[in-house]
């Protein structure tokens, strides 16, 4: 790219940015793993209903909780549609037919949000060859997807969602562009978070962010990561509810700075900005939202403030 199109470049999205600011108005929006009451993803679909889309489709493998997700969220903010959809989003015919849907009902997608997965507090001698593998499907394959779930389901979102959002002169869209986040975690930065093989598929994850951004290198298609810290969901509402039990839910995130532990509301917001064009320099990251934990060695409590 040469020095006068690069700088026709900067110039045009700092007018585009100074004439939309942070706004997701018109947008077409994908969330994964919105179904639970206490999760990342239903948190999303609120955040990105603030920021005033045309549409979000809100997904899950079944339709729990999804139902009473769009009636809650079309009430509060009655310009958004919510559409919820039973998706697997390890399965490559599910996410290509909700990304075909979209694209064919609304002319474009901007916005995915790969949020599904799954979790295990399984020690390294506790799993085997099939259950490393399962989770390093779930996880990955929604990632290659947008890439393999944690893999599966990343991979399947950036494999499907990025060439979509190339797809310009239908709704209202003049230009190539959006924006692919999917759920890692802090636990995929460095050791300590989570178990091995966990951690292992979110780096995956991290990974195929940051080589699919290179990809759609040229295009607008911005791929990041989002690494959350210890966030009460439904995933690990047992551990929290074990901790109330014993009476030490106060240490709960004792082991960063911000000393306590995150809701899902302080992700979806840090998402909901990935997903603007707030964010348009954005690429290829992996952001920690975790209170602060990633940013250190182990410390003795008291020691070098």
């Amino acid at each position: 790219m040469s020095q006068n199109t690069a700088n026709d470049r900067v110039a045009q999205i700092a007018a585009h940015l100074a004439a939309v600011g942070p706004s997701l108005k018109d947008k077409v929006c994908i969330v994964t793993g919105a179904g639970s009451i206490f999760g990342i993803g239903r948190a999303t679909v609120y955040a990105l209903a603030q920021r005033g889309p045309k549409v979000i489709y809100a997904t899950d493998l079944g339709l729990d909780g999804l139902e009473d997700l769009t009636k809650d969220v079309q009430a509060k903010y009655p310009g958004v549609q919510v559409i919820p959809r039973a998706v697997n989003a390890a399965k490559t015919s599910d996410i290509t037919g909700i990304i075909d849907d979209a694209v064919s009902k609304f002319g474009r997608l901007d916005v995915f949000f790969a949020n599904a997965g799954i979790a295990t507090g399984n020690s390294l001698q506790a799993e085997d060859e099939e259950s490393f593998m399962t989770m390093m499907r779930i996880n990955a394959l929604s990632l290659t997807y947008l890439y393999i779930i944690c893999i599966h389901s990343a991979f399947l979102a950036c494999r499907y969602a990025g060439p979509a959002m190339q797809i310009t002169g239908k709704g209202g869209k003049d230009r190539s562009g959006g924006s692919i986040i999917c759920t890692a975690s802090v636990a995929g930065i460095r050791s300590g978070a989570g178990s091995p093989e966990y951690s292992a598929s979110k780096a995956a994850v991290i990974n195929l962010c940051q080589t699919s951004s290179f990809q759609y290198a040229g295009t607008d298609v911005r791929v990041n990561a989002m690494c959350p810290g210890l966030i009460e969901t439904g995933m690990t509402k047992s551990t929290f509810d074990y901790a109330r039990q014993k009476g030490s839910a106060h240490k709960i995130g004792q082991l960063n700075p911000t000393r306590r532990y995150g809701v899902a509301a302080e992700i979806a917001n840090v998402v909901a900005f990935l997903a603007s064009d707030e964010a348009s320099y954005v690429n290829g990251q992996a952001i920690a939202v975790d209170g602060g934990l990633s940013a250190s060695h182990p410390v003795v409590p008291g020691r070098f403030h």
